[in-house]
């Protein structure tokens, strides 16, 4: 396939998706507080912490957790890194498991107990993170991937940090720079859609690493001014809705 051909019809499932002819696209993140402007800090907090704990677990419902967890003013103060840094450990088990948000009454606390500390202790707070950073994305993952690894357990795997930079663009609001190195993440759905749109063959499904094909979706849009993480999410529904949509 021709790469502006391939072009034409990633942005009509982006057309699609937009326009809701793809059905119900209601993302996980969605279950949230719906954060005022002045919420900055709480806002990169709530949308950060629980993607530590997104692993092989059903993602409505773990954001559902968070939205519960949140709105109880006892277990609220999870969100605050200084807080669930200095906390007791068992006080922070039981606020975690209360609502489910934490599944893995030891495992999961000791997550986000070690990401709080690490942004506590080093930057103060999330927003102070972004603005040390100077919003620019290629140091934040230095960061979490590289200089301070062992300070963000899951959140710097590549899969989750992909998602997350695009969450934190979207629903955290962060205005940040390079944004155009966020990869596409090729979970399941993405990968059927990947072979539906012809960047991967079916055969290739088997032989190819995640990041080969995150490497080739961004080969494929190089000069396209689409951003490979941008077609997560119209691929991710397309699929599941079982590709009724015809480009």
């Amino acid at each position: 396939m021709e790469k502006r051909e391939l072009w034409e019809k990633c942005q009509k499932l982006i057309a699609a998706y937009k326009n809701g002819e793809l059905g119900d696209c209601s993302m996980p993140e969605d279950a949230n507080p719906g954060f005022k402007g002045e919420a900055r800090e709480r806002r990169l907090s709530y949308f950060t912490l629980p993607m530590s704990l997104n692993y092989q677990r059903d993602s409505y419902s773990l954001w559902k957790a968070a939205l519960k967890t949140y709105g109880d003013k006892e277990t609220r103060e999870v969100f605050e890194v200084e807080k669930a840094a200095n906390m007791e450990i068992e006080k922070l088990r039981q606020k975690l498991v209360r609502y489910r948000l934490a599944l893995q009454p030891n495992n999961h606390i000791k997550i986000w107990r070690k990401i709080a500390e690490t942004v506590y202790y080093n930057w103060d707070d999330w927003s102070n993170f972004w603005k040390k950073a100077d919003n620019d994305l290629e140091i934040i993952r230095g960061w979490v991937q590289v200089k301070f690894k062992t300070g963000f357990p899951y959140l710097s795997g590549p899969k989750i940090f992909n998602y997350w930079s695009f969450i934190m663009s979207t629903y955290g609001q962060v205005e940040m720079k390079n944004k155009e190195i966020i990869e596409i993440a090729p979970d399941t759905h993405v990968t059927k859609g990947s072979v539906r749109m012809g960047v991967i063959t079916p055969e290739e499904v088997a032989k190819l690493s995640k990041e080969e094909i995150s490497r080739r979706w961004r080969e494929v849009l190089a000069g396209s001014g689409i951003a490979p993480i941008e077609m997560h999410p119209p691929m991710w529904f397309w699929s599941r809705g079982g590709f009724r949509v015809k480009l």
